[in-house]
């Protein structure tokens, strides 16, 4: 059993949530108050003096994290004290999964361009994180790579891993790969040049010109910038408006 023990109260406010969002069992308890039998788990505050059983696992939680407390005291419930991986399934909106041992913690679905800050806010505390990356959509794969700081990457061949989504499962392929992704050993890897294809810089041009109000799309050039990471497709877009200006402002070469 858990037991939460604190006078903190927004400790107090932020862990019951994350206990009763996740359908643990608990209960709570003033500081001073007797024990229940059956406590395996005490969440206190950090800093904050309480009393304990002997025998009953501590968990010194930050009222700013409480679900790292939750995850901590869930870990210690189970016996488990697993590394934290990150799992990630490359795509416009990346499938992402943290792993501490075999449970999964927390799932994510996010624009590529915010997954890097995902992994850095999940790994912060860990004391020995791995990120894992499958192998497909390379280009948006290798920009996330280039922006994660300061934790081990591998490279993971995804083959297989997206499920069969049954009935009332629909978007959930991204992160579930991503758990599975998590759970294969992939190569070391610091980063990842990709030089884009032919196919994939016209996949890029067509989605500039989806995304024009003139219908138009951007040059080779720009989308070889978007493919590298520099610009967004709205930022290639307004670039290319501008140098069209440009050549229409030229001088005429008529008058002369």
């Amino acid at each position: 059993m858990i037991v939460v023990a604190t006078d903190d109260f927004e400790l107090y406010h932020g862990v019951v949530t994350e206990l009763r969002d996740r359908g643990v069992d608990f209960t709570t308890i003033e500081p001073a108050e007797e024990w229940p039998d059956d406590t395996d788990v005490a969440v206190v505050a950090a800093g904050e003096r309480v009393e304990i059983p002997d025998g009953v696992e501590l968990v010194s939680a930050d009222p700013e994290r409480p679900r790292r407390a939750v995850e901590a005291a869930i870990d210690a419930l189970r016996g488990e004290s697993g590394r934290t991986v990150v799992g990630i399934d490359p795509g416009e909106r990346p499938g992402i999964a943290v792993l501490h041992g075999e449970t999964v913690v927390a799932a994510f679905q996010v624009p590529a361009a915010e997954a890097a800050e995902v992994v850095r806010r999940e790994v912060e505390d860990a004391a020995d994180p791995v990120v894992r990356i499958g192998d497909g959509a390379r280009l948006v794969g290798s920009r996330v790579i280039d922006d994660i700081e300061d934790v081990p990457v591998e490279l993971v061949d995804e083959t297989g891993t997206t499920p069969y989504l049954g009935s009332g499962a629909r978007g959930m392929g991204d992160v579930l790969a991503a758990a599975n992704i998590a759970r294969r050993e992939g190569e070391a890897i610091a980063s990842r040049d990709i030089e884009p294809t032919a196919g994939e810089l016209t996949r890029i041009k067509d989605r500039s010109r989806e995304a024009s109000d003139t219908n138009r799309a951007i040059d080779a050039e720009l989308a070889r910038r978007v493919a590298a990471g520099e610009l967004t497709i709205e930022e290639a877009l307004a670039e290319h408006g501008e140098e069209s200006v440009q050549e229409d402002s030229g001088p005429d070469p008529t008058d002369r």
